[in-house]
């Protein structure tokens, strides 16, 4: 049996171009994730208008970002709760007074 390729409609296009955008943010979080150097901070995400309801053809790979996005959120939050805790070591360290001596050298 062999496979057709068929047109997308504008509908499915613009669906296709939505998801290709998120994934490439997606792309873009797992490499912060992973310390990759990024150039420049990505643009801000702002919600696509007009594009109705999600064609069928397109569910399976938008099912598929969802998982990847929740991953990579709950990586950020424990990335983030590591921080946070490097951040209150290293405070701790700062703010600690100097060590006094314990024994003092005198001549006998």
């Amino acid at each position: 049996m062999q496979v057709v390729a068929r047109e997308l409609t504008d509908w499915e296009a613009a669906w296709d171009a939505a998801l290709t955008a998120l994934e490439l943010d997606v792309d873009v979080a797992e490499r912060m994730l992973g310390h990759d150097h990024l150039p420049a901070t990505p643009d801000p995400w702002t919600v696509p208008t007009g594009l109705g309801p999600l064609p069928a053809a397109l569910a399976d790979r938008a099912r598929a970002l969802l998982d990847r996005q929740v991953e990579v959120s709950r990586r950020v939050a424990e990335a983030a709760v590591l921080a946070r805790r490097h951040g209150q070591v290293a405070q701790a360290m700062r703010s600690a007074p100097p060590a006094l001596p314990v024994y003092l050298d005198t001549p006998c």
